[in-house]
């Protein structure tokens, strides 16, 4: 029999081996500078990219806070935790050491996910996309996980992780607590094992955004013997998300140099000053359009709640055990956020937004739901309930 250490170590190889290459392509790569509300501000050059648009009359380029919200959800329900144990912790001492591979769903005709990640380089000309064409359905993340038990049902954990097609690195921690666990003889025999926990999940690799997920869930189990060595543990359970996504500075126009653009002639210093201003404020003097320096942007901030069900079952022979679980939403993101559980700038439930075709960037559209479909995009874009399918692989001594 293949020992534990050895079957950990061929997982992983084989996962490295497989998805090396798709994490070249850095496809999934957020790219916020698209979610504009008008792309008629933005204009491509010749070996690609995003570049401001002189024709669009010099009209800022306004960013779709909608759309960054329901990307935020999306990413977020990919990197929560997954719920991937049963009730019954490893015991006072015991270690557990797993591999984990996590598969969501997203909504990837939608615009949001087309417009605000990277998309492959063309191949043959190695220019940068300025649409994601053909997102995966499926995104993919892979974890390294370790928990260790200590007295009184209670069970600690950490995670490390990575979102393939993407330089986004996940990591955590897990706390659970085993409010039930063990019985087998007489009538607390018959009632399965009972656990709580709380997980958090954070990120790095991107520049463009913040992103933290944090969790509680409980789980219902029970050890079924087999021939001895062999347990399997079913086990269902409910988990409540939040979600917290935080967007950094984001130029909208990356490839313009907003300097250049102005016709730059100095600051407005008493050695050049601006004939336009009464004041001197050291900020530069343009010959022509300052426009694009109104082009850096930070979106709004967003706080959703998800509530997901979850439900799957392990297997384990000795020491070795293999898990596959199972979690999606129970309502949809825009049934779970209205009101106070939903929070983007200062609205709740839904929002006022701006029409893009109003010249005068004054005119807006009441009462649009922000995980609704937007009716300034002509697809439905609708955020939808997400599947995630976690398979894991580990060890237990």
């Amino acid at each position: 029999m293949m020992r534990a250490p050895a079957l950990l170590s061929a997982v992983a190889a084989l996962g490295v081996t497989v998805f090396a290459a798709d994490a070249l392509a850095d496809s999934l790569d957020p790219a916020l500078n698209r979610l504009v509300l008008d792309r008629r501000c933005l204009d491509s050059g010749p070996s690609g990219g995003a570049f401001y648009n002189p024709a669009s009359g010099y009209r800022r380029c306004n960013p779709n806070d909608e759309a960054f919200a329901k990307l935020i959800a999306q990413y977020g329900a990919a990197l929560a935790p997954t719920a991937d144990y049963a009730a019954r912790t490893t015991g006072y001492g015991g270690f557990k050491l797993a591999i984990e591979a996590d598969y969501t769903t997203i909504d990837h005709n939608a615009s949001y996910w087309q417009e605000g990640t990277e998309g492959p380089r063309d191949k043959s000309t190695g220019q940068a996309s300025v649409r994601n064409l053909d997102p995966p359905s499926v995104i993919q993340t892979y974890a390294i996980k370790l928990a260790k038990g200590f007295p009184f049902g209670l069970e600690l954990g950490g995670t490390f992780g990575w979102l393939a097609g993407s330089n986004i690195v996940s990591g955590g921690a897990d706390v659970r607590f085993a409010v039930f666990e063990g019985f087998r003889d007489s009538v607390p025999g018959f009632i399965p094992d009972i656990g709580v926990a709380g997980g958090v999940r954070t990120i790095t690799g991107t520049s463009q955004f913040k992103l933290t997920v944090a969790s509680f869930d409980a789980q219902l189990s029970k050890p079924i013997h087999i021939a001895g060595s062999v347990i399997l543990q079913p086990h269902v359970g409910y988990q409540w998300v939040r979600i917290f996504g935080d967007s950094d500075l984001v130029d909208l126009t990356p490839n313009t140099d907003p300097i250049q653009h102005c016709g730059y002639t100095g600051e407005n210093t008493p050695a050049t000053p601006d004939p336009d201003k009464q004041v001197l404020d050291g900020q530069p003097v343009c010959a022509g359009s300052s426009a694009d320096f109104n082009n850096s942007v930070v979106f709004d901030p967003i706080r959703l709640t998800r509530h997901r069900i979850n439900f799957g079952a392990q297997l384990r022979y000795q020491m070795v055990y293999l898990g596959v679980h199972a979690l999606t939403d129970v309502i949809s993101p825009q049934e779970a956020n209205k009101n106070a559980d939903y929070q983007v700038g200062a609205q709740a439930g839904t929002r006022n937004v701006l029409d893009p075709t109003d010249p005068s960037n004054t005119r807006r559209i009441p009462n649009v739901p922000v995980f609704g479909d937007d009716p300034r995009t002509p697809d439905n874009d609708a955020v939808g309930k997400q599947w995630t399918v976690a398979i894991d692989v580990g060890a237990v001594f």
